[in-house]
């Protein structure tokens, strides 16, 4: 080995590690000059390699074998005990690729804790510790390579004392493949141009999973609710929220306070570069019986400048927790627009409170942080917090479904149809023999079928002909039949019920062994002729955990009866439970669930349902600024003596104006100083403080200081010689002709004084004080005695600054 490699292995050692922790062999001129590249250096290092040896081990969060493009993962690296380790490097790399250019690296790592990690000084993909110590566990964020990047490989090396560790397979590398889309490939996210022709519309609806079913640790029983959505259709110009960014003044409005007045106003700000404003109510409670209550939907456009789409809604009560969309693009590679978008969702932190429960105190980020995905290892006290950093229970799911387009279309793929209903059903028509001469308009809806019971009847449609270019062409028929049975009659009538896709499953019911699990689904619409979906909305089936298992599992009884439901009519809740047969041989605490509660239904309270009045609008805020509340009403319109009606007939709801001014506040006046002069006319002061400064508009403050005269007695001059009372006049002519008569010393006849003190140090820093200064005599004569020769004080305002 030659001196310059001894010396860099020596440097790299035993100088804190700086080069990564990777020793290097001496490698041929000729192949040393393909690469000067410092990544591909380490990436050829040479270290110890320990078959089959875990003590070391890289970790994504969740262990997921795919990863989804432009997401956020936790990539942890750690030892066993009583393993250790001092340095480290990660990188991650295209596979198949060697490092040696800039391209071959995916993704993008970012740092959690400055005080352990940093990107490498001469390697910036990499990331490597910010100082050698003794450490077994460390944390960064990876985020995932764009659409079409294939495989990736993480790698770590590890440095335990001079030992060092580099795999290339093994538990310090992880592989990882990009996720396949199931709804065809779109461009990445978000593209630089679109190509697409013509404009597209899409219908956005947003499935709350977020319930004390689905997430049961801590969930708040009261005020849980989903925040008015609010979002955009927009260019790639502008961010309405990122991960990595700072949260604006309107995320912060909605993630705090569940407010889009803010953000709606920051949207419509900026004018061309928005051609939709997204907007949907919001859910009190969070979450109700899917076949009850609709998913809130809300539809927007794009085109082909404007075709990123983004919005957020607030999981309340929170801190500042969010779900939403980010700059999701709907421009495809081949100039088209996507089908559909189904995306779950997990909650990320808009940074700006440091709350970690659902109900924590308010407490401001300052500085204020970046958007961030919320993990299962945020914090123990998280109501997400898993110890083993398992992945986080989606608590929604966003479907975006195009339903229109319009305009010329450029994309090469065939697609005449304007809404999604005709793209999925294109493949089920037949061949249109409409002659090009012949123009009609579209079709209308089917009729309701002409048979009410199961008898066999026919419904139809009709269109019209709008022109005949060629009057030799007949043109077609412009009405058309099909069969139909009533309502209820047939499999068929089922297709009239729109459902939502599936909700993400529950957990299992056991936390050993065989149990059960269960999915929703919401019905989207009801069927035009108001007969009842009768398609199921809930499936179960069993699963599986820890099927073999351990002598540390408790044994729990089987479950026990269902007591009765909670309501005598309509729908309530019942329980069940089961008892520890032998706890844990280990002492632990027993996981399994000892309780169920699911929902029941008795019959219909009432035989006429009740008759309502549409909402009225919101009234005004309770408030002139800031924070109020506003309500609106409805009237029950059936009569009373039908029975009660349950419905609610006013909601009261958060409303937010411009901050209220405050005037400016000052404190009561000190007491008034003693007078500067010991005889004669003087002055005194007093002073107060400003405790509050005024604020969006609010009255200045008022004078902190005041003075007013003061006069002690008059002071005696005394009798004297004439020559006595000329060196008096001259001596005060001569004290006046002085500019620095304050810093001399006042001589009376009679007496020596001693020059003035220094002025004492100020009694307050801000707000009004006071300083002295004294003057003392230094010798009186004994021929003549004078009243005026004592000791003299001189006060004076100091500091009245506001504090």
């Amino acid at each position: 080995m030659g001196v310059k490699p001894r010396l860099l292995l020596l440097q790299c050692l035993v100088s804190t590690f700086a080069c990564g922790a990777v020793a290097f062999t001496e490698e041929p001129a000729d192949k040393a000059s393909k690469s000067d590249g410092y990544c591909s250096r380490i990436l050829r290092a040479q270290g110890t390699r320990r078959e089959g040896y875990n003590e070391f081990r890289l970790r994504v969060e969740g262990e997921p074998e795919n990863y989804q493009p432009g997401s956020t993962y936790r990539v942890t690296l750690s030892a066993s005990s009583p393993s250790y380790f001092r340095g480290f490097t990660l990188i991650a790399l295209r596979e198949g690729k060697d490092g040696e250019r800039d391209e071959d690296y995916a993704g993008n790592f970012q740092i959690i804790d400055e005080e352990d990690t940093q990107f490498m000084t001469n390697c910036p993909p990499a990331v490597t510790e910010s100082t050698p110590r003794r450490r077994t566990r460390i944390q960064v964020f990876w985020t995932a390579p764009p659409t079409g990047s294939g495989c990736v490989i993480l790698k770590a090396s590890i440095v335990q004392k001079r030992i060092i560790y580099f795999q290339d397979e093994g538990s310090l590398t992880k592989r990882m493949c990009e996720k396949e889309s199931p709804l065809g490939e779109a461009t990445e996210k978000p593209i630089l141009e679109c190509c697409a022709c013509g404009t597209a519309k899409y219908r956005l609806t947003f499935y709350g999973n977020w319930s004390e079913k689905v997430h049961p640790k801590d969930y708040p029983r009261r005020a849980n609710h989903w925040s008015a959505i609010i979002g955009a259709s927009h260019s790639k110009n502008y961010v309405l929220w990122e991960y990595g960014g700072y949260s604006s003044e309107g995320v912060k409005q909605v993630a705090e306070l569940g407010s889009p007045v803010k953000m709606e106003e920051e949207i419509r700000q900026k004018g061309d570069e928005v051609l939709t404003v997204i907007k949907a109510k919001a859910q009190w409670p969070a979450w109700q019986p899917l076949n009850v209550r609709a998913a809130p939907s809300a539809e927007f456009s794009v085109d082909r400048t404007r075709h990123l789409m983004s919005f957020l809604t607030m999981l309340g009560p929170s801190p500042d927790w969010n779900v939403g969309l980010s700059a999701e693009d709907l421009c495809t590679k081949e100039c088209g627009w996507v089908q559909k978008v189904v995306q779950d969702m997990i909650p990320w932190d808009a940074g700006t409170d440091s709350g970690v429960t659902y109900e924590s105190p308010n407490k401001p980020t300052m500085p204020q942080e970046k958007i961030r995905p919320l993990t299962s290892l945020d914090h123990p006290q998280s109501p997400f917090y898993d110890p083993e950093g398992g992945p986080i229970t989606p608590v929604a799911r966003v479907m975006v479904e195009r339903i229109a387009r319009k305009g010329e279309q450029c994309n090469i793929v065939p697609d005449n149809v304007d809404d999604i209903v005709a793209d999925i059903a294109q493949e089920e028509k037949e061949e249109d023999d409409t002659p090009e001469t012949c123009i009609y308009s579209n079709w209308s809806p089917w009729s309701a079928c002409s048979s009410s019971t199961c008898e066999k009847g026919k419904r139809m449609r009709q269109r019209m002909l709008k022109a005949q270019l060629d009057l030799s062409v007949p043109c077609p028929h412009t009405q058309d039949f099909e069969p139909c049975m009533g309502p209820g009659c047939s499999d068929e009538d089922a297709s009239t019920c729109m459902m939502s896709e599936w909700i993400t499953w529950s957990p299992c019911s056991v936390s050993c062994g065989m149990g059960m699990r269960s999915r929703e689904r919401y019905v989207k619409q009801f069927p035009e002729d108001g007969s009842i979906c009768t398609l199921p909305t809930e499936e179960t089936e069993k699963c599986v955990v820890n099927d073999d298992c351990s002598p540390s599992s408790c044994l729990v009884t089987e479950w026990g009866e269902w007591d009765a439901c909670s309501a005598t009519c309509g729908l309530g809740m019942k329980r069940r439970e089961r008892m520890v047969k032998m706890p844990p041989s280990d002492g632990s605490v027993c996981g399994a669930e000892l309780a169920e509660v699911e929902k029941c239904m008795m019959p219909e309270c009432h035989t006429i349902p009740c008759m309502l009045s549409p909402w009225s609008d919101w009234s005004d805020c309770s408030v002139t600024c800031g924070k109020g509340m506003r309500t609106r009403q409805r009237m029950l319109k059936s009569p009373v003596e039908l029975g009660e009606c349950t419905e609610e007939l006013e909601q009261v709801e958060k409303c937010m104006l411009p901050e209220c001014p405050m005037d400016c506040m000052v404190s009561e006046w000190s007491e008034w100083s003693e007078c500067n002069k010991s005889c004669g006319k003087g002055h005194m002061i007093r002073t107060r403080m400003v405790k509050l400064e005024p604020q969006f508009g609010g009255d200045p403050c008022p004078e902190t200081v005041q003075r007013k005269k003061c006069k002690i007695r008059k002071c005696n001059r005394g009798l004297g010689t004439s020559d006595e009372r000329k060196r008096r006049k001259e001596a005060r002519e001569k004290r006046r002709s002085k500019q620095n008569r304050d810093e001399a010393p006042d001589e009376h006849p009679g007496c020596k004084m001693r020059p003035w003190s220094a002025w004492t140090d100020c009694t307050k820093l801000c707000g009004g004080g006071i300083q002295e200064r004294f003057m003392t005599v230094k010798k009186r004569f004994k021929n003549v005695q004078f009243s005026s020769c004592k000791d003299r004080k001189e006060i004076r305002a100091c500091n009245v600054h506001p504090c």
